[in-house]
């Protein structure tokens, strides 16, 4: 038998020996995904960290409310809007804010950031060797294969004290950037046959200009597309202990592991569709929409065909209207509506107001689309995807880049639960439990089997 007509049949025998009733999950009182049955996450451990409110408990029953995004206390509306006004970049103190669980004084942040200027270059002979010899089709592999791969060149490598730890961290969330940024030359280059371009991290420039730098060169940018990109980072940095790639951070980390092998699994849960590597849909399904709507004015074509989506007639077959919807928040996202504000003034900077109309009459229909094809009362609101999305666009990014962002902004955050998970005194390894259904079986030997 051919290896592929093998792999098919077999394919096929695995979905069956694979497959589990339905009823066995509620006759053992199994919470799927790690969820109580009124949707609310299952509480698996306890932080300083992150906080995220979307719901309160009205006789042990969860009532919408506005939602809240907390980093260590601090209400990330007032963050953002602290530093928005006073015309600064945000990241580094962010990043500040979330390891050491207090804002810097303007003498730390000072020090601080330039720690992280001075750690941004790689690795003598690294980009050669890992990032344009070792071609790669996907960023955020290429991100994780990295992140391994600085693992050999650490001496202090499986040192696991929070010292040791700290400073890991650190060369990682400067590091991260350039990689990103190399990886995005290196992919265009052997891939889409452009030309290859490095241009090493500048000191003086922030986090976010330093990217933009890196991707685009000098001049390339405005001062407001960095400032927006720094917000984007500030209000990706951290999302509580219970997503998806911050709880994997958590778990492997609980097991005594080194920390690029505990941030390579973090990347590779961010990756995945349904998280972090959500963002890409959005601009792609947007486009879709405009050019299948003959009047993009029309609140009922746009609502048709957001009904054909949901029918999985329209866009990529899976009935999901991207940018909608989240696990936690119901009522708002409210990194969705801090960057919906600002996003308007770079819409107007880029003269794409006409683009940001389209997107707001999306973000007004979908939720009432999907509550009449639902029923029931279902409800959803527009999440940080949606704008983070039409942000992205604005400044030129393509869609490659979106996860990679996420990703950028986000190891602060997994740095963060990483050294909380350490600092526990009494820290146990994280292993709940599975129930097993299978029927017992009896051996047979070999030539008595069909």
């Amino acid at each position: 038998m051919m290896e592929e007509e093998f792999i098919t049949k077999m394919s096929e025998t695995l979905q069956k020996v694979n497959a589990i009733d339905e009823e066995l999950y509620e006759q053992y009182n199994v919470k799927r995904g790690l969820r109580n049955k009124d949707f609310t996450g299952v509480l698996a451990g306890l932080t300083n960290i992150g906080e995220v409110t979307g719901y309160k408990l009205v006789d042990n029953k969860p009532a919408p409310v506005d939602g809240k995004l907390f980093y260590r206390g601090l209400d990330t509306n007032k963050l953002a809007n602290g530093f928005w006004n006073e015309k600064r970049f945000g990241f580094d103190e962010t990043v500040f804010l979330l390891l050491f669980g207090k804002l810097p004084s303007k003498e730390e942040l000072e020090k601080f950031s330039s720690v992280l200027a001075q750690s941004r270059d790689l690795p003598d002979n690294f980009t050669e060797d890992m990032i344009l010899k070792i071609k790669g089709k996907d960023i955020m592999n290429m991100l994780a294969r990295c992140t391994l791969a600085l693992y050999a060149l650490d001496d202090k490598a499986d040192d696991t004290t929070v010292a040791n730890v700290l400073k890991q961290s650190i060369n990682l969330i400067a590091q991260f950037p350039t990689i990103i940024a190399y990886s995005y030359h290196s992919m265009n280059h052997y891939y889409k046959r452009k030309h290859l371009v490095i241009r090493h991290p500048k000191l003086k420039l922030s986090t976010a200009e330093n990217f933009l730098y890196m991707l685009k060169g000098r001049n390339k940018y405005s001062p407001l597309e960095a400032r927006l990109l720094d917000l984007v980072l500030v209000l990706h940095a951290e999302h509580g202990g219970g997503n998806n790639s911050s709880f994997t951070m958590r778990v492997v980390s609980s097991s005594g592991t080194d920390t690029y092998s505990a941030m390579a699994a973090a990347l590779g849960a961010l990756k995945g569709p349904l998280h972090g590597g959500a963002n890409q849909k959005v601009p792609v399904m947007m486009k879709e929409i405009k050019e299948n709507v003959r009047d993009l004015k029309s609140e009922e074509e746009i609502s048709n065909y957001l009904v054909k989506i949901l029918k999985k007639e329209a866009f990529d077959g899976t009935g999901k209207i991207y940018g909608f919807g989240h696990a936690v928040y119901t009522i708002s996202d409210p990194r969705a509506v801090i960057l919906k504000e600002k996003a308007m003034e770079l819409a107007k900077e880029k003269s794409c107001m006409e683009d940001f109309e389209f997107y707001k009459r999306v973000e007004k229909l979908a939720p009432v689309v999907f509550a009449k094809f639902k029923g029931a009362g279902k409800k959803i609101c527009t999440n940080v995807d949606f704008y983070s999305g039409f942000v992205g666009d604005c400044i030129g990014m393509t869609r490659e880049l979106y996860t990679p962002l996420f990703a950028m902004s986000r190891i602060s955050g997994f740095c963060a639960h990483r050294l909380e998970e350490l600092s526990c005194e009494k820290r146990k390894l994280i292993r709940p439990a599975f129930k097993n259904v299978c029927s017992k079986k009896e051996y047979v030997a070999l030539n008595k089997r069909d």
